[in-house]
């Protein structure tokens, strides 16, 4: 009857569902203390630290068993839920969740087991120096889900085994930099070597080790920084360098940088500077760098690192000083451009580059608008340090002095030479000029202002001779120009005011400059392209400029000369009272003090200014004394006979010894002349001789000089000065009152 009814409820799936039941609860007791067990080992050995007492095998074999049990549970239910689906949906699902609880803390008891045992072997690994295989493990374990699906856990375990894994990347990073520090070693000693050994025993797998661990990239960066600055720069920056490859027993490969001659000033070429830093990435790609990592080798790697700062340094530091400064050398600077095709060529074999063309091989391929840019530069540096150069030394300009300007095709196609400073023939009539036409007086000018004139020429010469850049070219020139009227005058600012010979000397420059000017253009001008040759190409429009600053310049040292005149005069007590001794001393002082001025301002521009320009500026300064004094005297009201006698001496020392200042060249007797033309040059000069003579004359001798107005006295007097002088000078008599009627 028992078995029967057990074969009825067999049928209808109540035993079997009875017997799951109980097999469940029986497998969950042993999965709980089969967690236990495994969570108890893990705590001792990644929390306690305490020493293991189950090995980690039995416990493998252990959870495996579980697992099959559930394993066959698992299938079993399955099937009888299929079968009965209709009449057990819920009493099968809650035994199968029962079972899927028990699964999940199954799965996490086995990977507790992957960690355990991945940690033993990478540990393992690294003890027996296999970096890699080190390095994989603790990849893996970093990768494995346990962390990643648990890592929200309060679980004290996963907290203590995620410790364990950064405690164990960090040693295993001690070793490989450790590791990195024997193989890689720099050695800076006080002199300019540096050396670097290789070895490459190990070396391949300590750097798959860091690239493993993501500390390739920094570690080949401060590699590449080292690289930079201790042999790659200097092999760039100095030309006595050389590199040397030395294999050493104990040492591995070694590489070092030597000085083979003393420095020198001259910037190394760009093929020696190329061979050397070949030399040096060649021997690391063949010990160091040719290794691949994930599909990348390595000296792709480094390049992406280095070769930014290097090229730019390169073209700096070499390319750019390589470029030559005269157009005829352009042709000769293809061989350059060619060693930088075949230097980047061997680069990209080695994979220190990739791409078609890179800034350095751009940079030496637009060689034509470097060597404008440089020529451009390089004449405004030569021009600025021109201008702040010292002004005292000074060449003379003679009336034969003739710019040397260059041959140029003429318009039938022959070459004919030009000058600036003279008429070419058949541009006249048959009565022709005076050779001295269009010509600069005989002065003398800055010896840099000369070789100024000739760095414009020589400039406005390359733009001739070069289409391509005529233009920049041509404008560098004006900006020549340009520059000198904006330097010059800041620059030499406080000695321009302070010393009259370098105003003097100014003055001259800009006159030179401004008289070249107005041909200048008209020389160059068929010979530059458009817009150039259609009216643009000129400095006309300079001249006036230039001029101008030279003129303000000397008028402005005038003017400082012409104030210390009139102080000078100021301390003769308005020439009052000379019949008292000490004011005709005061008086007679200050006249011989505005003579010693005189004399010392021709002193320093005799030879210097122009002969006319000499003799109208010290006319001016001439004429500004004798202004003054015959002002005081005319506003005198008393003037006794001691004092009339004293003032006409004080004249005619004026008037003997002011002339002299009109030799603007000692050694040229023909000067003498310029004596005899004093009252060119000073306005006031017979007003003055005719007061000297007032001032010793007696009534009648006054009056004929008068001659009823048409007398000397006459032009340079007015009847109302002329009578204040007779009042002041004569007492008050009938002879005054009859020569005063006359005076009208």
């Amino acid at each position: 009857m028992a078995s029967f009814v057990t074969e009825v409820l067999a049928s209808s799936g109540k035993l079997e569902k009875e017997a799951l039941a109980r097999k469940i609860s029986k497998l969950s007791h042993k999965v709980r203390d089969t967690k236990e067990e495994v969570c108890s080992v893990m705590n001792s050995r990644y929390n306690d630290f305490l020493p293991s007492l189950q090995s980690s095998e039995e416990l493998i074999e252990q959870v495996q068993e579980v697992s099959r049990e559930m394993d066959v549970l698992k299938n079993c239910i399955d099937i009888e839920v299929q079968q009965n689906m209709h009449t057990s949906v819920t009493e099968y699902g809650e035994l199968k969740q029962q079972l899927e609880k028990n699964t999940v803390v199954i799965t996490m008891l086995g990977h507790l087991i992957q960690f355990h045992n991945a940690m033993e072997e990478s540990n393992k690994a690294l003890m027996e120096e296999r970096y890699v295989e080190a390095a994989e493990k603790l990849k893996k374990v970093h990768s494995m889900a346990l962390l990643k699906q648990w890592k929200n856990s309060q679980l004290p375990l996963l907290t203590s085994l995620s410790s364990e894994l950064s405690i164990q990347r960090e040693n295993l990073l001690y070793h490989l930099g450790d590791q990195w520090k024997r193989l890689v070693v720099w050695t800076l000693p006080s002199s300019k070597e540096d050396s670097k050994a290789l070895d490459q025993a190990v070396l391949c797998s300590v750097l798959q080790a860091l690239a493993l661990q993501g500390e390739l990239q920094h570690r080949l960066k401060l590699f590449s920084q080292a690289l930079l600055k201790y042999m790659l720069r200097p092999l760039v920056l100095y030309p006595s360098l050389s590199v040397q490859v030395i294999q050493k027993h104990c040492e591995g490969l070694v590489l070092a940088l030597q000085c083979v001659e003393p420095e020198s000033q001259e910037t190394p070429s760009p093929a020696q500077v190329y061979h050397k830093l070949l030399l040096v990435l060649r021997t690391l790609h063949s010990h160091l760098l040719d290794v691949s990592i994930w599909d990348q080798k390595l000296s792709s790697i480094l390049g992406d690192l280095i070769w930014e700062e290097l090229s730019h340094c390169i073209i700096h530091e070499c390319l750019q000083y390589s470029i030559p400064t005269d157009s005829s050398q352009l042709e000769k600077y293809s061989t350059v451009i060619k060693e930088t095709e075949e230097f980047e060529k061997i680069l990209k074999e080695m994979e220190f580059l990739h791409g078609d063309s890179t800034e350095l091989l751009k940079y030496a391929r637009k060689i034509n608008c470097h060597f404008a840019s440089k020529k451009c530069r390089d004449v405004i540096v030569a021009a600025r340090k021109l201008m702040t150069s010292n002004m005292h030394d000074t060449v003379k300009i003679s009336p034969e002095s003739r710019l040397p300007l260059p041959k140029l095709p003429s318009p039938g196609g022959e070459l004919k030479k030009q000058d600036s400073s003279t008429l070419e023939p058949g541009m006249v009539n048959q009565k022709q000029l005076s050779s001295w036409s269009m010509c600069l007086p005989p002065c003398r000018i800055s010896k840099s202002v000369q070789q100024l004139m000739e760095l414009a020429l020589h400039t406005l010469s390359e733009a001739v001779s070069s289409s391509t850049h005529a233009v920049q070219l041509f404008f560098t020139a004006r900006n020549i120009f340009q520059l000198f009227y904006d330097v010059v005058p800041t620059y030499h600012k406080e000695n321009l005011l302070k010393f009259p010979h370098l105003a003097a000397i100014q003055y001259n420059n800009c006159m030179y400059l401004a008289h070249h000017l107005l041909t200048l253009g008209h020389h160059f001008r068929a010979h530059l392209p458009q817009p150039l040759s259609e009216g643009v190409g000129t400095f006309v429009d300079m001249v006036s400029t230039l001029r101008k600053l030279g003129a303000r310049c000397f008028l402005t040292q005038l003017n400082m000369q012409r104030t210390e005149l009139l102080d000078r005069l100021s301390t003769a007590h308005n020439l009052c009272n000379l019949d008292d001794e000490d004011n005709y001393i005061a008086a007679s002082k200050a006249v011989r003090q505005v003579i010693h001025q005189l004399k010392q301002l021709g002193t320093v521009w005799q030879d210097v200014l122009p002969v006319s320009n000499y003799c109208q500026a010290m006319g001016n300064l001439l004429n500004t004394a004798i202004t003054e004094i015959t002002a005081k005297v005319m506003a005198l009201e008393d003037i006794s006979s001691e004092e009339g006698e004293h003032l006409h001496t004080l004249c005619q020392t004026l008037i003997e010894e002011g002339p002299l200042v009109f030799t603007p060249l000692i050694e040229d007797k023909k000067n003498h002349k310029y004596q005899e033309e004093v009252a060119l040059y000073v306005k006031k000069w017979s007003m003055f001789k005719e007061l000297a003579i007032v001032l010793r004359a007696n009534l009648q001798e006054i009056v004929d000089r008068w001659a009823d107005g048409k007398g000397p006295l006459a032009v340079e007097f007015s009847s109302f000065e002329v009578k204040s002088l007779i009042r002041a000078l004569f007492q008050n008599t009938e002879r005054r009152a009859i020569a005063l009627t006359k005076i009208k």
